[in-house]
């Protein structure tokens, strides 16, 4: 089955203040570069650029520094296209 629509980045939020070290993408490609930008809680727009990374096995996303996120608040995390690191 092709679903009808699909969104080409992925978004986090959370009820409680976090610090999150990782994440985990489902789906991405080991070696793709994926930029993280902070969530308008409001409007659910991508504002400024956190960091940038790259995506490891299985999905994993290591972080060189937390994101500190306080409660209520998100990221929005879109790879970047055509970026797939060759080894």
């Amino acid at each position: 089955m092709i679903p009808l629509y699909h969104e080409s980045h992925f978004t986090f939020r959370f009820a409680d203040d976090r610090l999150i070290p990782r994440f985990y993408l489902e789906g991405v490609q080991a070696g793709r570069r994926v930029s993280v930008f902070k969530l308008d809680t409001m409007t659910g727009e991508r504002l400024n650029l956190i960091t940038s990374a790259t995506v490891g096995d299985g999905g994993c996303v290591d972080l060189s520094e937390p994101i500190i996120v306080g409660a209520g608040e998100g990221f929005v995390v879109v790879p970047d296209p055509g970026s797939v690191l060759r080894k």
